[in-house]
């Protein structure tokens, strides 16, 4: 299986959408949009930002491991 590291974020705020490198190493739990400024967090449930607001999961995700 081939890993994506490319997803585009959507913030629930304002609806800016972001193409983003995700990290291989670590996840990501915070995430500032670039329009409206807002502090995205992980939804209850989620690892990282990709995985809550992204169109495609973290790498540890789509390895089937568990992420952070």
């Amino acid at each position: 299986m081939n890993m994506i590291l490319t997803s585009e974020i959507s913030c629930p705020y304002c609806s800016h959408k972001k193409k983003e490198q995700m990290p291989t190493d670590a996840c990501q739990f915070f995430y500032k949009c670039d329009n409206c400024k807002k502090v995205l967090k992980p939804k209850q449930g989620d690892c990282c930002v990709f995985c809550s607001y992204g169109t495609v999961a973290c790498p540890p995700i789509q390895e089937g491991s568990k992420c952070c």
